[in-house]
């Protein structure tokens, strides 16, 4: 490796890490691998996810391993018949949702300050109905989870939390970051310190976070952003005690990912070192058991192992699925191959993170700041030296496999320009040429995750709010006033979208269509979800920037100029 960080090793899981090895894989006969999971699912009764988040009436080996033993053995070709199936999952199991009780965060109030700063009483009022959303999303765990953790696929977490919505009932990693902004927002500073708390107390459990709150995640993790949600929870509350106590599992966290997902890459002689995403576990996900089975017919076993790998993967990314995975740029969800793809988000979020560690360093200690620096530096050389494209302006995915860049268009290419992660400042400059000579600024709805239609979720022509959050907010923090300007415009898309579709179902979805106005966004593997975590953060976030009084430099929105434009097409579809 080219970057040897050196720190202390307090936990039997991180010494795990450290020494190259994964964490333990999910070891439940029920919810992760065996025969039980493999009938029930290949039987499509229900939606994959449902059944591996049912709870256990009794302990698997007490009674439901040795009475599936007995319904197989009674069928002579071993398929157990569905209405069997059934019959046995009634005897055995109870519905999702038996492992949280009620729970109302009790820090929400109805008038937080930022609704106030909203000049126009219909936005307002908007806002306020998205703020009461918060509290229709709080899940506390039950005390039984950690008391009979048998009996669940729920992970145990201390602490209440607000989770996305739909299907997506526990904890999620990098929708939460998210979802604390938006907290924090909203004056709940004890709810978002509390989810931070769930989050140090997963690493501190196994040595990373892991995907969601469910076992079967347990060896795959999501984009790193806790180090980020520790900055947001310290801008607000200037807590330098909390600060000092989150570090040491921050810095855990970081030497996970530069142990276990990282990669060297030579590049003009020189050796670089970035991160991927890559999960070692060559079996179907059990959440999406029957699609990876499907996906994998007809490949040799090794094929199948390698593209289960390569989904899970995926997962981790948190783009499942999307056309920027597929092998040499072409083919289809069969093709996967996200683990040979050094992503651009993923290395300048540990870019940002590497400098954000160094902040912290210094408010608290100054003894790894330096070290933290150096680290970020290095990172800068190695983005610029194997991302950068020069000719194009903007940042590439580098494929491990054809040994170059990905130049299809994704929100991604600019995310250096939202962690402020490059150098010269004419590189930001040049990305919003790029931007505007794409063609993704063409759709009136906001800018597409790809422009590839594949079919899947993370593509064309569904927009998902936190990569317009990223793009939105790295624009305004540029200089020049074109960019400025382009921020102003995006965010007004933006707004209007999740306005319409507000109007017309009275909910928020987890992502929309560039094309219609309040269409909720479509594909992939399961149907558009409401709640929705980031996507209330998001809307928040602008309106929030909408009543703001403008600063001098920049022209910020205002709810006087979006309204017009929010209310016409909305009267338009009356």
């Amino acid at each position: 490796m080219h970057m040897l960080v050196v720190f202390s090793v307090s936990s039997v899981a991180l010494f795990a890490c450290v020494n190259g090895a994964f964490p333990p894989p999910c070891d439940s006969e029920i919810y992760c691998a065996g025969p039980i999971l493999h009938q029930v699912q290949k039987a499509k009764l229900f939606d994959d996810k449902y059944f591996v988040d049912m709870k256990l009436r009794e302990a698997p080996g007490k009674c439901c391993s040795s009475a599936f033993r007995n319904l197989s053995n009674e069928s002579p070709n071993i398929t157990v018949p569905p209405a069997k199936l059934e019959e046995f999952l009634r005897a055995y199991f109870e519905k999702p949702g038996t492992e949280f009780e009620s729970w109302t965060p009790p820090d929400w109030h109805n008038k937080p300050k930022f609704l106030g700063g909203i000049a126009d009483q219909e936005l307002r009022n908007w806002a306020e109905k998205i703020h009461f959303l918060w509290k229709s999303l709080g899940r506390k765990v039950m005390s039984d989870v950690k008391d009979h953790p048998e009996l669940y696929s729920q992970i145990y977490t201390p602490h209440p939390a607000v989770v996305p919505g739909g299907r997506f009932r526990e904890l999620y990693y990098w929708d939460s970051y998210w979802v604390i902004n938006g907290l924090l927002l909203s004056e709940m500073t004890d709810t978002a310190h509390r989810m931070i708390q769930n989050f140090l107390y997963l690493v501190n459990r196994y040595g990373f976070i892991p995907n969601g709150g469910r076992n079967y995640y347990e060896r795959c993790s999501q984009p790193p952003f806790l180090t980020l949600m520790v900055e947001s929870y310290y801008q607000a509350t200037k807590d330098k005690e909390f600060l000092r106590a989150a570090l040491p599992a921050l810095e855990q966290e970081y030497r996970f990912w530069m142990h276990n997902r990282s990669v060297t890459v030579k590049v003009n002689g020189t050796e670089h070192l970035l991160n991927r995403y890559h999960v070692q576990v060559g079996l179907p996900r059990p959440e999406s058991y029957t699609d990876d089975l499907e996906l994998a017919e007809g490949l040799t076993e090794v094929g199948k192992e390698q593209l289960w790998i390569d989904l899970k993967a995926g997962a981790e990314f948190g783009w499942d699925f999307t056309f920027r995975w597929y092998m040499y740029g072409t083919g289809s969800l069969g093709k996967t191959s996200t683990s040979q793809v050094l992503p651009t988000d993923l290395n300048v979020l540990l870019c940002l993170n590497e400098r954000t560690l160094a902040s912290f360093h210094w408010v608290s200690d100054g003894d790894s700041a330096a070290l933290y620096d150096h680290n970020a530096v290095r990172r800068l050389e190695a983005i610029e030296s194997v991302l950068w494209d020069a000719e194009r302006g903007a940042w590439f995915d580098f494929n491990l496999m054809t040994h170059s860049k990905n130049f299809e268009f994704y929100p991604s290419n600019l995310a250096p320009v939202w962690a402020r992660c490059y150098s010269p400042a004419e590189m930001g400059e040049k990305a919003v040429e790029y931007l505007k000579e794409s063609g993704a600024l063409q759709f009136p709805n906001g800018v597409p995750t790809s422009l590839r239609e594949s079919g899947q979720q993370w593509d064309y022509p569904n927009a998902w709010p936190p990569l317009q959050h990223m793009l939105i907010d790295g624009l305004s923090k540029l200089p020049p006033e074109n960019a400025k300007q382009l921020a102003f415009d995006l965010a007004q898309r933006w707004i209007k979208t999740n306005w319409l579709a507000y109007m017309k179902y009275d909910a928020m979805f987890e992502k929309y269509d560039v094309n219609g106005d309040g269409k909720p966004g479509c594909g992939g593997e399961y149907e558009v979800r409401l709640g929705f975590g980031w996507t209330n953060d998001v809307a928040l976030q602008l309106l929030d920037q909408c009543g703001a009084t403008p600063t001098s430099g920049s022209r910020r929105m205002s709810s006087g100029l979006l309204l017009p434009l929010v209310i016409s097409v909305a009267l338009m579809l009356q």
